[in-house]
């Protein structure tokens, strides 16, 4: 009998999560292990002190929601505590440069810690299985060791550009992610070599047997809370406390006759309809994958999604997002008009500084036989790099993408939320789920979704095909590609004005992973880009 499926970034992860399904686990159960196992053997793309947001379509239970974990800002900042420290925004809008990177790197980057409570939610609410066990995975890999895989290597090393801070230069914040990361000659390990973090294995253990409780309201929060008094940091025993996921409808669209279901804000599902009801206007299947002429129009819908989202949408606690008339099919219709009319949309940043942004953050995907589905996006944000000596988890940075500028959607406040372009994603035949599908990518998310998207229905790509193909990103006035898409296409784009970025990688702009289901069957894909896999069992 076939128990379900899994599609992950990490391999590691993708074993435990099909484990739990191989031993009577459902969706929900293969989801927390995998994502348990990640926060371990990619420690900078996710974490217990991270954040994110779980679609869980329960279908033997009848229930259809989102959880939604996002860190929210320490109840101690204030509007405009940052305010004369800006040096410019980052070109593709994933956050501000600010002078001493206090932002987006030490003890004042990190905001409420949530991933370790929603996890622990979900499966008491949803799953068979209890953490405790789901945690035995992790622990053995942080105790044992795991091996270092190219792309967590390639992103320890990478420098970002615009300003921001090295991830290498992150690991000497703290005592604690010196011993952890550095060997004794002062370099980081390799591709191939085993690293071991026997304090996370050490925590795991404490929240295996005390429960997620003693992390926000026992010893472990003791502990994290002396660690920020000590250090300058925000986080106090009453944000954590609070960190308590919220319940979200999910927000509805609908794309060629297919449903689509997306997360609400603060996450960029709005943008994903939006982009969706937009390209409704066109026949992209004549206009041909990845030509010239879809590209300026795909191109173009993403522009004026972003420069939408950087007006309107936030942390709606907070904010008035006008979901209304962003998902409206008639002011969609309008913007395809004037996109058809040859005018381009310019995106608005404080400075422009060329530079890619941050891609932090980690997706699974997983269905059941059950026929639940669940695609959860968790993050450190951009992490911190501290991690508290003993504890051996990293916290998130999650402060970085905040706008510094008070008065605007995504300014400072306490208690906040900010915008993350995270959208795990199911796209509906009718009444059933037929494309569950998610990415990490900071500010790419959005749009690799949104062609993931595009390639199953437009293009009748199976999972697999639908996230291999070559993409292309959009969020500023560049049209960034990937180095698959051809030159000629290239120079086509730069015939009608606009500016074209070509990036090194063959792969890039988020890493989709998704399953499609058809009937009684499912196909997975897994983004060639990182280096994951799907597993049937």
């Amino acid at each position: 009998m076939t128990h379900g499926m899994v599609s992950a970034p990490q391999p590691e992860a993708v074993e435990a999560g099909a484990l739990a399904l191989k031993n009577g686990g459902n969706a929900v159960d293969a989801a927390i292990a995998c994502a348990v196992v990640q926060t371990v053997v990619d420690p900078q793309m996710c974490g217990i002190a991270g954040f994110g947001s779980m679609h869980l379509y329960m279908a033997d239970r009848g229930e259809h929601l989102l959880l939604d974990f996002h860190g929210r800002a320490p109840l101690a900042v204030t509007p405009d505590m940052w305010a004369d420290l800006i040096e410019h925004e980052a070109e593709d809008g994933f956050g501000f440069i600010l002078k001493g990177r206090v932002n987006e790197m030490g003890y004042g980057s990190i905001t409420s810690p949530m991933s370790l409570r929603a996890y622990d939610e979900a499966l008491k609410r949803f799953g068979t299985m209890n953490l405790a066990t789901l945690l035995e995975p992790a622990i053995d890999y942080a105790e044992s060791g795991f091996m270092v895989r190219p792309h967590v290597s390639y992103f320890w090393e990478v420098k970002e550009g615009t300003g921001r801070v090295p991830q290498i230069e992150k690991f000497k914040c703290s005592e604690g992610s010196r011993k952890i990361y550095f060997k004794e000659d002062g370099t980081l390990r390799r591709p191939g070599e085993i690293l071991r973090n026997p304090d996370m294995a050490n925590t795991l253990r404490r929240v295996a047997k005390n429960g997620v409780d003693d992390f926000y309201t026992g010893a472990i929060a003791d502990e994290v809370v002396r660690d920020m008094q000590a250090n300058g940091g925000l986080i106090s025993h009453y944000d954590l406390k609070a960190a308590m996921p919220e319940d979200h409808e999910p927000l509805w669209g609908e794309y060629r006759g297919y449903r689509i279901a997306v997360p609400p804000p603060p996450t960029g599902g709005v943008m994903v309809l939006e982009m969706l009801n937009i390209l409704e206007n066109f026949d992209l299947a004549a206009m041909g994958h990845n030509s010239a002429d879809y590209i300026a129009v795909v191109s173009e819908s993403m522009k004026i999604a972003t420069v939408d989202k950087d007006s309107h949408v936030g942390d709606p606690r907070f904010v008035d997002v006008p979901l209304d008339h962003l998902c409206d099919k008639g002011y969609a219709a309008g913007l395809a008009e004037r996109i058809k009319s040859g005018v381009k949309t310019h995106v608005p940043r404080l400075v422009a500084a060329g530079g890619a942004e941050s891609k932090d953050t980690t997706q699974v995907s997983t269905v059941d036989e059950f026929g639940n589905c669940v695609s959860m996006t968790h993050s450190l944000g951009m992490p911190s790099g501290v991690v508290s000596d003993g504890l051996g988890f990293m916290y998130n940075g999650c402060m970085a993408v905040f706008d510094p500028r008070p008065g605007n959607p995504d300014s400072l406040a306490p208690g906040k939320s900010r915008f993350t372009a995270m959208a795990p994603s199911i796209v509906f035949d009718g009444d059933k789920p037929y494309f569950v599908v998610g990415a990490p990518g900071g500010t790419f998310i959005t749009m690799g979704v949104l062609q993931a998207i595009l390639n199953v229905i437009d293009f009748g790509m199976d999972a697999q095909q639908a996230i291999s193909a070559p993409r292309f990103c959009t969020t500023s006035d560049t049209i960034d590609i990937a180095n698959r898409i051809p030159r000629f296409v290239e120079a086509e784009l730069k015939g009608r004005g606009y500016p074209v970025r070509r990036t090194y990688l063959s792969y890039h702009f988020a890493g989709v992973h998704g399953i499609r289901i058809k009937g009684s069957q499912w196909d997975g894909g897994a983004d060639p880009g990182r280096d994951g896999m799907v597993m049937e069992v």
